[in-house]
């Protein structure tokens, strides 16, 4: 019954979207030329009281796409190392990570009876715009992710928390943060995903989901 509860809650949450946290490291800003290096995603769950949780990461190094660009400012920032023997035996093309990616994605959107997912991220727009241009390369004709919509941690952290910065956000939001461990697609994800999380449950915890749906409930009467 409990499970019924958290996928119906969920549905309704987000106008039937799912939202999945995705974090990328690249090889520079410009989506249509610079490498994808990373991706990671985190599926979210609901619990019986409404409460949102991170579910299961997803994550894999990349290898650049045939005449990528990498700059070597991007690769110093990220700590990220091209020639390492370990990435090169595990790295996946654009096509393969997207498609381990997706496959959950898609699995999690009808476990939890929504219809497509929405993409969370630190400065969304930026993870949102090479996310598609690599979907465009590969030619994936069934994305799971809504093609512009998104939700911004930056921007809601600066709200709730007065912070924008990652780190900060999450220290001030009592989410342990290791800047040593920055910059990797894995551990960002996770720390967004737990981010998000603590800032949806507060709004929750405040009235403000509850209201809302007192509010329809009354309307619909």
């Amino acid at each position: 019954m409990s499970e019924a509860i958290s996928r119906e809650m969920m549905a309704q949450r987000f106008r039937s979207f799912l939202p999945v946290v995705v974090d990328l490291e690249t090889g520079g800003f410009n989506p249509e030329r610079d490498a994808i290096l990373e991706i990671a995603a985190v599926t979210l769950t609901m619990d019986s009281e409404g409460n949102l949780l991170p579910d299961a990461t997803y994550a894999y190094h990349v290898q650049p796409f045939t005449g990528a660009n990498v700059e070597q400012s991007a690769l110093d920032f990220t700590g990220i190392k091209l020639d390492d023997p370990l990435r090169q035996r595990v790295a996946l093309s654009e096509a393969e990570a997207l498609g381990e990616i997706f496959r959950p994605v898609r699995k999690a959107i009808k476990t939890h009876g929504c219809t497509r997912a929405v993409l969370v991220g630190h400065n969304a727009a930026f993870d949102h715009g090479f996310l598609n241009a690599a979907i465009q390369r590969c030619g994936i004709k069934r994305n799971p992710f809504h093609p512009f919509s998104s939700f911004d941690t930056a921007s809601l952290s600066g709200l709730v928390y007065g912070q924008t910065v990652l780190a900060r956000a999450c220290r001030a939001a009592g989410i342990a943060f290791d800047n040593q461990e920055a910059h990797s697609a894995r551990y960002d994800t996770e720390r967004t995903a737990e981010l998000f999380c603590a800032i949806v449950n507060r709004y929750k915890d405040l009235g403000g989901w509850a209201l809302a749906q007192r509010e329809q409930g009354l309307e619909e009467l």
